[in-house]
């Protein structure tokens, strides 16, 4: 047998009647006509088969179906407060789950300024975050599995998504100690020509490749590529072992080990871009909260653009 819907106004009216017991005080506490409310209360009746209150002349009182119902009916005028109440605040962005997915090497500069920031205006909304490099990173944002990236040099070919450029930095000669060049305080892309190269996979990162290999071409040379690591991290700890030397992000310095050497080089104009990516028309209003926070932190070591 399919169970009769209780409209919310009728299980309103009955709940102010259970608390006043008295059928003019519960009109006026409505805002509506005495009679208005025994129609809404004697529709809830013929719904649940049986009287809510015994009436008599100046006395109302509740029937044992009535204090049965009104356990319920207060339980599910609160539900639909609350629950009104939070999708509210999912709505206007104060609570919900956000899902930021970003480059290893921004946890040196962007990543913990943003969170910082972006916890303390939000102290509700649950960040889930994702390490990842910027190829899957987009994937991510195509998949909806994130919903913000932050990441390095973003492809230019791309229409779903807008980009927003965050900071730029030079790049660094990444040289184990024992190298030659690791004396001067810079180097030379040329002199790099003869050394074997730790870089990154080009499936991770395809354009930050291609620009770290783009300057070894202006400099006369085709990189030699011995080894690659998929995390900045991974790239210092090889090149500290002497498997080869790297460029990267000036930003890479932060990583401290003992047995690598980070240098300026020459020509200096070349410069890796951080940029926030996201879907364009996403209309989740935490997306539009992260983006305004980017724009009020200041990374550590990095020029912004």
């Amino acid at each position: 047998m399919e169970r009769p819907e209780l409209p919310l106004q009728q299980l309103h009216a009955f709940v102010v009647l259970a608390e006043e017991l008295h059928f003019g005080h519960a009109a006026a506490r409505l805002g509506i006509a005495q009679p208005p409310l025994s129609q809404q209360i004697r529709r809830l009746e013929d719904k649940v088969g049986h009287a809510l209150f015994s009436r008599a002349p100046g006395h109302v009182t509740l029937t044992p179906a009535g204090e049965e119902l009104l356990t319920t009916a207060r339980r599910a005028l609160t539900d639909l407060a609350d629950g009104l109440a939070a999708a509210r605040a999912v709505g206007s962005g104060r609570t919900g789950r956000l899902r930021i997915g970003f480059a290893a090497s921004l946890a040196l500069t962007v990543l913990p300024g943003l969170l910082r920031t972006f916890r303390r205006q939000f102290p509700d909304v649950h960040l889930d975050i994702h390490e990842m490099t910027t190829a899957p990173q987009i994937a991510a944002l195509h998949d909806k599995t994130i919903d913000i990236g932050l990441l390095r040099e973003p492809p230019t070919d791309e229409t779903e998504l807008s980009f927003r450029t965050v900071l730029s930095e030079a790049f660094v000669a990444v040289l184990p100690t024992a190298h030659p060049l690791a004396a001067q305080r810079s180097v030379h892309l040329a002199q790099l020509a003869d050394s074997p190269f730790v870089l990154l996979p080009r499936t991770v990162g395809p354009q930050l490749h291609d620009q770290i290999t783009g300057l070894c071409t202006a400099a006369g040379f085709t990189p030699h590529i011995a080894q690659h690591a998929v995390e900045w991290q991974t790239v210092c700890a090889l090149v500290e072992t002497g498997l080869g030397v790297s460029l990267a992000p000036a930003s890479i310095r932060r990583i401290r080990l003992k047995g690598v050497a980070f240098r300026r080089i020459k020509p200096s104009a070349a410069r890796t871009r951080v940029a926030v990516a996201w879907r364009k028309n996403d209309q989740n209003p935490l997306v539009s909260h992260l983006l305004a926070t980017v724009s009020q932190i200041r990374p550590t070591g990095a020029k912004h653009r």
